[in-house]
């Protein structure tokens, strides 16, 4: 017998019950040896929930995270020559974080959206995927290499509003990845799916991702009851300390809230 997906007020009163158990990402951690911060952040082409238009609000939330790698998606306009929405210099000088390069238009921080930023490290190689469906999605794949280290392959996507688009995207996904060699690798961005199971986009990524990790609502940014952002990886506890940035300034920042992670840069030795 199969068992029910979790329904919606079903998810809705888990995640009123868990937010008592959340870590308080405010916390100072500490500088753990051999790992970096990973985040990914929908910034909804920066206006907040109250609607107001304040890319400089961003790139405070971004500043609070300390992020190594972060993953952008609406980090561009959606139409006409999708400039991009953030400073980019004020960025890099008060985070230290650079864009992964793009082939896109002069105005575009990113593909279809989709930023990719890192801190220290060097780029092997960057894809840009067109995703399927009738909203222009996409995804980026990079390999960087960290602190003299292998490289870490980071897929960086934003999939769409409809479930039967999602998994086309994610069959994308999961075929490019299969196509190359392997590597470590983190997936991670908006999602767009909370929910579970046989129907669920997510499941299909699990022949490379292995069980699903842990879902932590982010969405909506003032009370989040929906988990649509992920951070996953091809390998057994890579990735730690996975939880959502609740600040008082991502309330109110974007409608998602980041979702950062730790990762363990000694498991990525072959």
């Amino acid at each position: 017998m199969k068992k029910a997906a979790p329904s919606l007020a079903k998810t809705m009163m888990n995640s009123f019950r868990n937010r008592r158990q959340r870590p308080d990402t405010m916390r100072e951690r500490a500088d753990l040896d051999g790992a970096i911060t990973v985040a990914s952040y929908n910034v909804h082409k920066c206006v907040g929930t109250d609607g107001r238009f304040d890319p400089g609000r961003i790139i405070d939330v971004i500043r609070e995270i300390k992020p190594d790698v972060i993953a952008l998606q609406e980090a561009d306009q959606r139409f006409g020559e999708r400039s991009g929405l953030l400073d980019l210099n004020r960025l890099r000088l008060e985070t230290g974080l650079v864009p992964v390069p793009v082939v896109t238009s002069t105005k575009s921080h990113g593909w279809r959206g989709n930023l990719l930023l890192f801190r220290q490290g060097a780029i092997r190689d960057v894809h840009q995927v067109a995703l399927p469906g009738l909203e222009p999605r996409g995804a980026l794949v990079a390999e960087i290499d960290f602190h003299g280290r292998a490289g870490l392959r980071i897929v960086a996507a934003h999939l769409g509003l409809l479930r039967w688009a999602r998994r086309q995207q994610a069959d994308v996904i999961l075929d490019i990845l299969k196509a190359r060699d392997q590597r470590p690798t983190i997936l991670m961005g908006d999602f767009n799916e909370w929910r579970l199971g046989p129907g669920s986009a997510l499941t299909r990524l699990e022949p490379i991702f292995g069980p699903l990790p842990p879902a932590i609502p982010s969405f909506p940014a003032r009370l989040p009851v929906l988990s649509l952002d992920r951070i996953m990886g091809n390998r057994a506890d890579m990735i730690t300390d996975l939880t959502v940035h609740d600040s008082a300034l991502a309330r109110v920042a974007s409608d998602h809230l980041p979702l950062t992670a730790r990762l363990d840069m000694d498991k990525l030795s072959d």
